[in-house]
Formats: C-alpha cells, structure tokens, sequence
C-alpha cells in the first residue's frame, strides 16, 4: 500500500517537493487507531455520516482527486471526512480490506453504508449527495 497524506495533507503548496494543497478544514487527518476510533465515536455521537478516504502518496489518483474531495467537504459541512494513510495505518487499512487507492467508505455509526473503489469524481459526488440526505445538518 502507500500513503497520500504527507503530500495531500500539506497546506500550502512547494512545487518542488511535489506537494499538493488541501482546500478544506473539514477534511481530517488520521494518524493513529486511536484517533480513529474518536472521530467515528464523535461522529456517532453528533449523527454524523464519515467518508473515509484510504489513499497512498504516490497513487496518482489520489492525488488527482484531492480536490474533488476537498469540494465535497466544503460543501457538506455536517459529514465528517477523514483520510487515511494506508502506509502509516496499515493494520486500519487491513482492517477495512483496502487492497486499492483511493477507496472511499461511507459510514454511520461505525459501519458501512457504501463504498467506492477508484478515483471517480462523479461516483463520488453521487454517492456523497446521496448520504448527505440521511445526516443531520448542525444546527
């Protein structure tokens, strides 16, 4: 597997480095099991559906798919988006049989809901909006 996060969770952009911006503040890192199981638990608890975004650095098309993803979250602020680096959380990665990036789980109350293998800008789009409608909005 490999991990898209050191470059994808960058905010700002080197060129030289090959990095890549982050548009969204509601998009959020995971680092650890731990702070995996918080955001499902914090998600759960304020009725929030997760899309989780397993990805590797240097999958092209997780980065092709960055802001797409990022858009998403800008526009949905009631669901909670998480990425996952499928290199630094391998045993997450197992877990949730990740054996392509980018794969996108739609969860609710720590379960799966849907799923998306690959890169398809308007299945994700389709598949977001779809969830959106069964979350409740902050009020």
């Amino acid at each position: 597997m490999g991990c898209c996060w050191p470059t994808l969770f960058t905010r700002g952009s080197d060129k030289s480095n090959n990095e890549t911006q982050i548009y969204s503040e509601n998009v959020h890192r995971v680092t650890s099991m731990q702070s995996w199981e918080e955001k499902l638990s914090e998600a759960s608890r304020d009725g929030k559906i997760v899309v989780a975004k397993f990805c590797a650095p240097w999958c092209q098309r997780c980065r092709d798919i960055v802001s797409t993803y990022s858009d998403l979250a800008n526009k949905y602020p009631h669901i909670l988006f998480l990425g996952v680096d499928v290199d630094d959380l391998a045993e997450l990665s197992t877990s949730w049989d990740i054996s392509a990036t980018p794969t996108f789980y739609f969860l609710k109350d720590g379960r799966e809901i849907d799923k998306l293998v690959g890169a398809d800008k308007s299945q994700l789009h389709k598949k977001t909006a779809a969830v959106a409608q069964h979350s409740k909005p902050d009020s």
